[in-house]
């Protein structure tokens, strides 16, 4: 009989999350060791949580043992840009469960963070793919991991059908399906299976414990929270998005050199990437809006710039399966280079499950409100409609219903 979709444990070590949590990190305790945020759970399709409550606990308070072990820590040294100091402090570093507040508020799951940037960053990933298996195993508990794996191979059938050998050739697609992953033995099934038998390109993981363990490449460089917490550290307010790029440059002097745009929408990013940081960054990463019209954006910004979009690549991570990122490649193929991060519909797409839409975001920091005004208007979010308001002025975003 197939083994089970389920482990005891959910989270298993400090590396069992996204790499650009350690990216960020790094670059926070060089820069920002002292700045405070505040973070708050959102279940965006409304689910009841609350029966969960008590298996979600017990498995919170499972994140307060572990530790960087040695064979981790050797495979993050191997890493260029991971600087030694930043190593240390990762093998000293505990979840402190006294930043974490959890229970029941307005007849809701609530979950809060609320303490040092630097010991709360690396809460969020952990939780959210708590809260999905905790789930995931009350609603379907006689899954198997068979059931993910043929479900998988269905999807490569269908690519191999549909695409040409040269459209394979060239399609790189990567996993970013650590955070609402049906469970942690489904998500290394489906790398184990997309490192060995994907007729594409498979290029790597975000989730670092599955780079370590099955020696492929780790993906990832920064995240929503990075350019929202520069709303409030220091700038001026039309200047954070400028001071993020140019603290990441200094940072990592030009590794990592994918950008996020859709912090406070794509126009105002657009008018933020001079030709300073069009060189400088390696190019862009998509997360909402309509893919094809954002591209098409990001191409023409090259082009105005007299930089040759062949030499930028395009990331494209918002709510991707393997039907639509072909249909992306062929629009954008020969124009500038692409490659796909697929997350829930590669490690939680099994017959019957009905994926959570799940996010836990940054609030505040330094005790004032961020806030990301998203290319889509329901990912829109902060907790102060007067800061959103003040910052749909600053950087000209007209309001969208």
């Amino acid at each position: 009989m197939s083994e089970s979709a389920f482990a005891e444990r959910i989270v298993h070590n400090l590396l069992d999350t996204d790499f650009y949590k350690l990216t960020m990190m790094q670059a926070v305790l060089h820069n920002y060791p002292d700045a405070d945020v505040e973070w708050e759970f959102r279940c965006r399709n409304g689910e009841d949580l609350r029966p969960y409550l008590d298996e979600i606990r017990n498995q919170i308070e499972l994140l307060s043992e572990m530790t960087l072990d040695d064979g981790q820590a050797e495979f993050l040294e191997r890493i260029s840009f991971l600087k030694p100091d930043f190593l240390r402090f990762l093998r000293l570093f505990r979840f402190n469960l006294r930043y974490l507040r959890l229970g029941i508020e307005n007849d809701q799951l609530s979950l809060r963070l609320r303490g040092p940037w630097l010991h709360v960053m690396l809460f969020e990933v952990p939780l959210l793919a708590i809260i999905s298996e905790v789930r995931n195993r009350h609603l379907h508990p006689r899954m198997r991991l068979s059931d993910a794996r043929d479900q998988l191979y269905r999807k490569f059938d269908w690519l191999q059908a549909h695409a040409s050998a040269d459209e394979l050739a060239e399609l790189q697609v990567a996993d970013f399906g650590t955070r609402r992953r049906f469970s942690s033995r489904v998500q290394e099934e489906v790398v184990r299976v997309l490192r060995d038998d994907f007729p594409a390109r498979f290029v790597g993981t975000s989730n670092v414990n599955l780079a370590w363990k099955l020696d492929i490449k780790p993906l990832g460089t920064m995240a929503h929270e990075w350019i929202m917490a520069h709303q409030q550290l220091g700038p001026r307010l039309i200047d954070s998005q400028i001071a993020a790029l140019d603290c990441w440059v200094r940072e990592y002097r030009g590794l990592l050199g994918i950008a996020l745009t859709d912090c406070i929408t794509m126009d105002a990013f657009l008018r933020d990437f001079d030709l300073y940081f069009a060189k400088l960054f390696d190019g862009l990463r998509h997360d909402s809006g309509e893919p094809v019209a954002w591209a098409e954006k990001a191409i023409a910004h090259y082009q105005q710039l007299g930089i040759d979009p062949m030499t930028k690549t395009l990331v494209f991570s918002d709510g991707l399966n393997l039907t639509r990122s072909l249909e992306i490649f062929r629009a954008l193929r020969g124009r500038i280079n692409v490659s796909f991060g697929i997350g829930t519909n590669l490690t939680c797409d099994l017959p019957g499950v009905a994926p959570m839409n799940i996010v836990l975001k940054m609030t505040d920091c330094n005790g004032s409100p961020v806030a990301k005004i998203s290319d889509e208007a329901a990912k829109t979010q902060c907790r102060d409609e007067n800061f959103v308001a003040y910052m749909r002025h600053v950087f000209k975003v007209p309001h969208k219903e």
